[in-house]
């Protein structure tokens, strides 16, 4: 059976992981497929290029943080978005069921099925996992920082420094204080383990779970579930938004946008 590939445009950000393909592969690979690639320079602007793309749908490979600012497009011009894990982690990936280890086989989203799933927003800037306050944020501007110095050990560097910081980040979350090490607003429910948070099983649910976690390490979680939440704190944070380091002024409403997203996955997935 012939599966119909969509005009699609593919931005491919080469300083995403360390995996295979190579950049210059992947772009082969959408060639010839009849997807229109273009490998992400340092000075290129992502949401730019994806604004005056003239594609039926606007794709992206990448690891997380790469992920948001083209979705965005995405939504405002109503077309579909394709993910293609090139990343580290690949946590959107893993939950839309991709094989993040095989990015060139995530190519065939092109001519895949669509879903619409749910984005959060803190502020107005979007997320498609989760944004994050405390420790963990700390942590994710520190290895940037060391990045930045091209610390090849960056990750493991900044996370032997986690300990190091034991003070409470003290929130107000919609009007009631919080106390806590690690704050963490999520696009959907992740599945909850001893020291981090897991899966998601679901990406339609409509709703933000708000985890807090105290001591040293994140043992034991806390969760708040809502539509919305209103945080207030320090006039200037430092967060994570899936995963990129940012700072987020406060006051600061987070919310959901239920099935904003149009998205395509692999026939079948």
């Amino acid at each position: 059976m012939l599966v119909r590939v969509l005009a699609g445009f593919l931005l491919i950000n080469p300083r995403s992981g360390g995996g295979r393909p190579s950049a210059d592969g992947l772009a082969a690979a959408a060639r010839e497929r009849g997807i229109e690639p273009r490998v992400l320079r340092s000075d290129d602007d992502p949401a730019a290029l994806a604004r005056e793309a003239g594609a039926d749908v606007l794709g992206i490979a990448g690891g997380d943080g790469s992920l948001a600012r083209v979705a965005q497009i995405g939504i405002e011009r109503d077309l579909p978005f394709v993910c293609v894990p090139f990343g580290t982690r690949n946590h959107f990936a893993r939950d839309l069921g991709l094989d993040r280890a095989d990015p060139v086989a995530a190519l065939a989203a092109f001519g895949g099925d669509e879903r619409r799933i749910d984005v959060g927003r803190a502020g107005e800037r979007l997320f498609l996992n989760n944004v994050s306050f405390g420790a963990y944020a700390s942590l994710v501007h520190r290895r940037e920082a060391h990045r930045r110095r091209r610390d090849a050990l960056a990750g493991l560097r900044a996370l032997l420094r986690m300990p190091a910081h034991p003070r409470s980040l003290r929130l107000l979350v919609d009007g009631k204080p919080l106390s806590a090490r690690v704050v963490l607003v999520a696009n959907n429910a992740y599945e909850l383990r001893l020291f981090d948070l897991g899966a998601r099983p679901n990406l339609t649910e409509g709703r933000l779970h708000l985890y807090s976690a105290g001591g040293l390490l994140p043992t034991a979680w806390d969760e708040r579930v809502g539509r919305t939440f209103e945080l207030d704190g320090p006039p200037l944070l430092q967060a994570a938004i899936d995963g990129e380091p940012v700072e987020l002024q406060m006051p600061l409403a987070c919310r959901l946008d239920p099935q904003a997203l149009r998205v395509l996955v692999p026939p079948g997935r």
